[in-house]
């Protein structure tokens, strides 16, 4: 396994000292805040949250074979244990620490849609074409940025990191750890609308990412990206290159004819130094658009693209973001975008329910958070969508209670409170031929009804 951590390194990035006297040196080949999920080998950072505290689990992740473990209160006289003043603070050096002995191209990626996508589309062409460090699912906070990069290999070809944000001011200490040679925005759109006020201040907010480019560095935008202005005055400033993605004149990477299938799209790019056709296993326009501005930022990032190609080829979509499996003994197909949820993410899910599905759509909703006062609206703008892709709806809610009564007759399913009293209500009315598609936020936890439809005992109802 590669040596992430030794002694010296450890204490070099976090000023720390060891609880006990030893000229003993460590082995850290991970890097690790949850002694559930703790390897041998690995370095463990006593992380201290609102509901939790590491310390507390400190000699569990000692007896789990923890190489070291980073700690601000008195754990004991362990010699592996590293002493500091604050060990958010400490993770976030060595993440600065792992960043400066990197050698290799960084790409970062942040958008109110489809950035972990887009990461993890990243991820499948680069690996292709070297060692490919990448953000583990979506830690794209305050600390799991850090943890990316504190699991940083100094050998690694490419590292893929994933910034995110719900309040203004998040997105600059995040790319100034990260320090992206290629930054990719995604989109602009009313996710967290609640807490930031307007599209406008997302733009200004997501255009932060492109201050942390270097001099010749490389940004890359969809053409009509809400906040153009933004976008464009950051990348100026930073003395980056914008690539813009559309058909528009200008653009730097212009797709072609797009052929789209149930099982995922072909497609065309001319860019910089490149043009050829592609394919992304993941079926979708919005999925085709993101695989564009993967294949835009490996370009950018000077890969060898005959392999990104190849590599992305290989990207399929992962649980909650629109793996579709079978379910209810083989009878009943489900599109399982269960992960999280914004106005622009449901209509894109609604769409590919249109797309994939070959008997009756079933689309099952829960609300969207961090809209605030523009709940209301957000939910009911999503009307269109789902006259033109759904044949029953059944949500659950308060928000979506709004969109539910503005629904034909001939479209509502049904509504609960909560995910949980909707789960036997859908698994009830689903026959075989169905096609369901489950979306909402996190915190609306529609993971219950993706685990109550793949229960072993669940039966499809008549046809």
């Amino acid at each position: 396994m590669t040596l992430l951590w030794n002694r010296a390194d450890l204490l070099a990035a976090t000023s720390g000292y060891f609880a006990s006297s030893s000229d003993t040196d460590i082995t850290g080949t991970g890097v690790s805040i949850d002694t559930r999920t703790l390897r041998p080998g690995d370095v463990f950072i006593a992380l201290q949250g609102e509901n939790s505290n590491g310390h507390d689990h400190v000699a569990r992740a000692l007896d789990a074979g923890a190489a070291a473990v980073v700690a601000h209160q008195d754990c004991g006289a362990d010699p592996r244990i590293v002493r500091v003043g604050d060990t958010l603070a400490a993770m976030q050096d060595m993440a600065r620490y792992a960043r400066a002995r990197f050698a290799g191209r960084m790409l970062a990626v942040t958008g109110s849609v489809g950035k972990t996508s887009v990461k993890d589309m990243l991820h499948a062409a680069l690996a292709a074409c070297g060692p490919t460090h990448c953000a583990v699912a979506s830690y794209n906070n305050h600390w799991g940025v850090p943890l990316t990069l504190a699991r940083l290999p100094a050998e690694a070809a490419y590292c893929v990191c994933e910034i995110g944000m719900n309040h203004a001011g998040e997105i600059a200490p995040l790319t100034a750890m990260v320090r992206p040679d290629v930054a990719v925005v995604t989109t602009v759109a009313s996710s967290h609308l609640g807490l930031m006020g307007s599209v406008d201040a997302i733009a200004r907010e997501k255009a932060e990412i492109l201050l942390a480019l270097p001099t010749g560095g490389i940004g890359i935008i969809p053409d009509g990206i809400t906040g153009q202005t933004y976008f464009t005055r950051n990348a100026d400033r930073a003395g980056a290159t914008l690539w813009r993605a559309g058909t528009q004149t200008g653009c730097s990477i212009v797709p072609g004819a797009v052929q789209a299938t149930a099982e995922g799209s072909d497609f065309s790019l001319d860019m910089p130094g490149w043009q050829g056709r592609a394919h992304v296993g993941a079926p979708g326009m919005h999925m085709a658009t993101n695989a564009m501005l993967a294949l835009g930022a490996a370009c950018a990032a000077g890969a060898d693209m005959a392999r990104a190609v190849t590599g992305l080829g290989h990207f399929r979509p992962g649980a909650g973001r629109g793996a579709i499996t079978k379910v209810m003994q083989d009878k009943v197909a489900l599109l399982d975008e269960s992960y999280n949820a914004s106005p622009a993410s449901v209509r894109a899910a609604l769409d590919l329910l249109g797309l994939v599905a070959t008997g009756r759509r079933v689309a099952i909703l829960g609300d969207m958070l961090e809209l605030g006062a523009f709940a209301g609206h957000e939910h009911v703008s999503l009307l269109p969508a789902i006259r033109a892709n759904a044949d029953t709806v059944f949500c659950c809610g308060p928000n979506m209670k709004t969109l539910f009564d503005t629904l034909p007759s001939s479209l509502q399913g049904g509504w609960t409170p909560d995910s949980g009293q909707l789960a036997p209500l859908v698994r009830a009315a689903l026959r075989a031929g169905d096609t369901v598609m489950i979306k909402g936020s996190l915190g609306s936890r529609m993971r219950h009804v993706v685990t109550a439809l793949q229960a072993d005992d669940a039966r499809v109802g008549p046809a």
